[in-house]
């Protein structure tokens, strides 16, 4: 940590950089646009079926990411790290769902506002949780639409506004995406889902709210444009995690931790770049913080992304980008009996493997299926969220090997270490961990995760982090599917088979 004296000086020279940056230009407006749970599902990322003609534009005027992750793939953790710019792990009770986020931990949009800018958010910002100590919502004020928030604007203030859509969260309108023409037979399952119309007409639902968020994000563009300051608004669009899904959305594979990312400030950052290096949505609050002309504190553990964007080129740009960190903590208490835990994990993913580290293997890493003696009662394999999709595979599973194997991959117990060629295997499905021609790339990338997580001061490495396992809980769960009907009657029939 610095001396006083160091950080009294580094404050100063900070001020005096942030005053003359104020009179030299006006700072940048920042409107950050995050959907609930969108995967890595758009044009721009080679989807031929789901339209995001949004993205696809920031991402071609502007500067798209490859391998963006978030720290936890979790609502409540992901949206704390975003704001604190730390990994979830340091964050207390803000690294399990319907935690709580301290006061004394800072968040980049009280820093704004300090500083002078006008801040707000709309729909979902920091949630689901508890404030807590804190006076509001820690993305801001609550504004019932970006409409309001920029009428109630004073003149000639900078904004940073949080547009935390709501979709494409479960539950869905069934049939809703098949309604709108979206065509079933041309949708590229995930290779982790049976291929069934049951849960084609499922991820065409997703697909139905992936669009309407692309097309509400370009609603909110036109705003600006309209008021002349296009030019002066970053624009980010991103997600909190991926799709709610088996073996996506709480787990910490691909599919779960990786999301879109597109970052747009025309006559600033060079447009029309993908960028390879490896990212994380803890570094969007230093980030803001810098592009606003303020000191980064040092408390974050996030890197600015303003390198990479004002690079001018496309690639691999950042020789110490190589890799990322993610992990889980506590999402729902799915256990059974009195076992308050989650499926705490940690992973480091490069662009050749991903190595997983589960604290806890006989833990049940979604959650039980014995929902009549689950932690919270009739929880079902808490940690997925209930639809379609699940119930088809939970109701198949003994249908034959493949089906099998594949509610095993979501749904069964895992070892303590997973680790993933993903070159060869992208899904992300084929653990080579007691595979012995891998044996040294297990130990060199075990010893750098301990590492790395030792120096974030990580619980589950340097102790205490059965804490995690202790916080309140506030939440509920997917409950066993209710009304009956004959297709949840044949699901109880089996349902706590394993």
């Amino acid at each position: 940590m610095r001396t006083d004296f160091t950080q009294s000086l580094t404050i100063c020279i900070a001020l005096l950089i942030t005053g003359v940056a104020h009179a030299a230009e006006p700072r940048p407006n920042i409107l950050f646009c995050i959907a609930d749970d969108w995967g890595v599902h758009a044009g721009a990322y080679g989807d031929k079926v789901v339209k995001t003609p949004t993205f696809d534009r920031l991402a071609s005027d502007g500067v798209v990411f490859e391998h963006a992750y978030v720290s936890a793939p979790s609502c409540t953790p992901s949206r704390a790290a975003i704001l604190t710019g730390q990994w979830h792990w340091r964050l207390g009770s803000g690294a399990n769902l319907y935690g709580s986020l301290a006061q004394s931990i800072p968040v980049y949009t009280d820093l704004l506002e300090a500083d002078g800018y006008f801040v707000g958010y709309t729909r979902k910002g920091w949630a689901p949780g508890q404030n807590g100590e804190r006076p509001r919502n820690p993305a801001g004020d609550k504004f019932k639409n970006f409409a309001t928030f920029l009428k109630q604007r004073p003149a000639d203030q900078p904004f940073c506004f949080w547009f935390g859509s709501t979709d494409p969260h479960r539950s869905y309108r069934k049939g809703s995406g098949a309604e709108s023409g979206i065509p079933l037979d041309k949708i590229e399952l995930s290779p982790n889902f049976p291929d069934s119309m049951e849960v084609r007409s499922d991820v065409a639902d997703y697909y139905f709210e992936v669009q309407r968020f692309d097309r509400e994000t370009g609603e909110h563009i036109k705003k600006v444009r309209a008021l002349g300051e296009l030019d002066n608004t970053i624009i980010v669009m991103t997600s909190d995690h991926g799709m709610p899904f088996p073996r996506a959305k709480s787990n910490i594979y691909d599919e779960g931790a990786r999301v879109p990312l597109a970052i747009h400030w025309p006559g600033h950052y060079e447009g029309g770049h993908r960028v390879q290096d490896f990212v994380s949505t803890t570094e969007f609050a230093p980030t803001f913080l810098e592009v606003a002309g303020l000191a980064i504190p040092d408390v974050m553990t996030g890197r600015s992304l303003t390198p990479l964007l004002t690079a001018g080129e496309g690639g691999w740009i950042d020789p110490t980008r190589t890799h990322v960190l993610f992990g889980k903590e506590r999402h729902v208490p799915s256990q059974v009996g009195a076992d308050s835990g989650g499926y705490p994990c940690r992973a480091i993913r490069n662009d050749d493997f991903l190595l997983i580290h589960n604290f806890e293997p006989d833990r049940w890493p979604v959650g039980t299926r014995d929902y009549k003696n689950a932690h919270i009662k009739n929880s079902w394999l808490g940690d997925t969220d209930n639809g379609p999709t699940k119930s088809e595979m939970v109701k198949n599973e003994k249908q034959d090997a493949e089906h099998q194997r594949l509610y095993d991959l979501s749904f069964g117990k895992r070892p303590e270490f997973e680790l993933y060629d993903v070159a060869k295997d992208p899904a992300q499905h084929h653990n080579l961990a007691a595979n012995p021609e891998y044996a040294a790339v297990l130990k060199n990338l075990s010893q750098q995760l301990e590492g790395e997580l030792r120096a974030t001061q990580d619980p589950r490495v340097v102790g205490g982090g059965e804490m995690f396992d202790q916080f309140p809980y506030s939440g509920g769960a997917p409950k066993f599917p209710a009304p009956e009907t004959s297709k949840t009657k044949s699901l109880q029939k089996d349902a706590i088979a394993k």
